[in-house]
């Protein structure tokens, strides 16, 4: 601890100096509970197994809207033709209506606003929705797909009036 006495011509002046001594004791005594907690955590966690449940559909929300959204491959070839070597970055967008009817953006909206429309209907209006049953929509883009891809799909969705757009990942074993 610093401790001034006495200054020049007898006036003493406040100290600004900051007292590191408790700030280094607590950072001692944090050192040594990581030393200890942490190999005994890297044991717990070496024999942890983490299970893998099959995903189901869900069958409460039937109406749910699926897209793909994938992009043309480097020679410019669509999924569906021959010789398709998976999305590319630099490639065209492609959505997939229901995973398989290829839309473009005009059509993307079209189609889900005739048929959200047309659910809508079927229940009497939409005040007589219940608001578990408004479908969403579901999109699984690749992994290398362009988010403009994906960013404009959702524009089109939400624009034609679908409140939730979720997303669908292929499960990876944590375990492998």
């Amino acid at each position: 601890m610093a401790m001034s006495v006495g200054g020049a011509g007898g006036q003493e002046r406040p100290m600004s100096d900051i007292n590191t001594t408790p700030l280094v004791d607590v950072m001692l005594v944090l050192l040594i509970i990581f030393l200890i907690a942490v190999p005994v955590a890297i044991q717990s966690i070496e024999k942890l197994k983490v299970p893998i449940l099959p995903s189901e559909e869900s069958q409460d929300k039937v109406d749910n809207l699926m897209l793909s959204v994938v992009s043309t491959d480097e020679a410019g070839r669509s999924p569906k033709e021959p010789g398709y070597a998976g999305s590319s970055r630099t490639g065209q967008c492609r959505v997939y209506f229901n995973n398989s009817v290829p839309v473009d953006n005009n059509e993307l909206y079209q189609q889900a606003f005739n048929r959200l429309d047309s659910i809508v209907k079927r229940e009497g209006g939409a005040a007589n929705m219940d608001p578990e049953q408004i479908p969403e929509v579901q999109i699984r883009g690749d992994v290398n797909v362009p988010w403009k891809c994906i960013a404009g799909a959702i524009y089109n969705v939400q624009i034609a009036g679908y409140p939730k757009v979720g997303f669908i990942s292929t499960p990876v074993d944590p375990n492998g």
